[in-house]
């Protein structure tokens, strides 16, 4: 894949998590993705992803920053949500809180095969 092909595709899976169409995350997340370093197939990822918008209704998943080497793209992600009790082990309990998640993912074969997440934690607790 180009990397616009990449940028597109990547676009194309932040729009899929935005509206919540669970149905269609297959055509852009690999049947055996890993999610850091952890093996949790697509069922274990939409589920994570599944239990992230229970616990945070308002949840959008926000652009900031996009890079793309291929076969990987880098993409420091926006959130300014109000999750309805914890967070990260944090009790937000329905404050507004903003914070940012820097995550690679690897595609393979036009598909996320793996992702690498790192979420900006601190900046939650801080809002406390």
């Amino acid at each position: 894949m180009t990397k616009d092909e990449i940028a597109e595709a990547y676009r194309a899976y932040i729009a899929c998590l935005n509206s919540q169409d669970w149905e269609r995350l297959h055509e852009h997340v690999a049947g055996e993705v890993t999610y850091n370093g952890a093996a949790i197939g697509l069922s274990g990822y939409r589920e994570m992803l599944v239990e992230d918008f229970q616990a945070i209704p308002n949840l959008s998943f926000n652009i900031g920053i996009l890079v793309c080497d291929p076969p990987v793209i880098a993409s420091r992600l926006i959130f300014d949500c109000t999750p309805k009790d914890m967070l990260f082990g944090l009790p937000v309990n329905g404050k507004r809180v903003r914070f940012e998640e820097n995550v690679f993912y690897q595609f393979q074969q036009g598909k996320i095969a793996s992702v690498w997440s790192i979420i900006d934690k601190a900046a939650v607790a801080a809002q406390l």
